[in-house]
């Protein structure tokens, strides 16, 4: 299967290896995958802060820059749930308007892609730790994620997964709301990170990346005992 990839920008910026991890993961699956290095930002951080036109021009460049039929997968559910949802509305032209629709009809989220497309659960991953899964809201609400994580998590050789409580309740990210909204923001993290701490877990992992960058500065500077993964890494692991 070919197979296009779309990078957001926070795994761009803070997490390459994720992006690499998910080649890896799509080649050992059989796909042949091709990157489009004039890719972007698919708008959302702007829209979400009310700059409509200028994500409209970004959502023109994306349309371009995967144009064409192949499925489109990403290492992150808000991306390609604001894809599947929003593109559409951007534009005015029955045109653009249809080619979005397609476009939202072909992007994938990794696990969803690997489970529900491929129909593959197992990679020979080992990861002998204690993990615990935050369910990112975009993931779960916006794109419609359910138990896909968790059916590639528990063929993992090693690991052992802890229910972690209030594990769909928000992290406190949500894009410009962490600044915007600083107090609340943390205290939602600090309820977030104490919660995966009393499972006894080593790591906490998430198939968003700025939730565990969130997760992750909050763990940083109050010193946790405690590390964050993207699921993707997990996945990848020995391969």
């Amino acid at each position: 299967m070919q197979v296009d990839i779309f990078i957001p920008c926070f795994i761009d910026q803070f997490f390459p290896e994720t992006g690499f991890n998910m080649i890896k993961l799509l080649e050992h699956a059989g796909c042949t995958v091709h990157y489009n290095p004039k890719q972007t930002c698919c708008g959302q951080p702007a829209y979400n802060a009310g700059y409509v036109v200028e994500t409209q021009s970004l959502a023109h460049k994306f349309l371009d820059d995967f144009a064409g039929d192949s499925l489109v997968v990403s290492p992150g559910g808000s991306c390609t749930g604001f894809i599947k949802n929003n593109y559409a509305s951007l534009f005015d032209s029955e045109e653009k308007k249809t080619q979005a629709q397609q476009l939202g009809k072909r992007v994938y989220e990794i696990t969803d892609f690997l489970v529900n497309v491929l129909q593959r659960t197992d990679f020979n991953a080992v990861f002998p730790h204690k993990v615990t899964v935050h369910t990112a809201c975009s993931a779960m609400r916006e794109y419609g994620l359910t138990n896909e994580p968790f059916d590639l998590l528990k063929n993992v050789q090693g690991i052992t997964l802890l229910d972690l409580p209030d594990a769909n309740v928000c992290c406190g990210f949500g894009g410009t709301f962490s600044m915007k909204q600083t107090a609340i923001s943390t205290a939602m993290v600090e309820q977030k990170v104490e919660n995966a701490v009393s499972t006894g877990a080593e790591y906490i992992t998430s198939t968003e990346a700025s939730c565990l960058m969130n997760i992750a500065a909050y763990v940083k500077k109050n010193k946790v005992p405690i590390q964050v993964v993207h699921i993707v890494d997990i996945l990848a692991n020995n391969l």
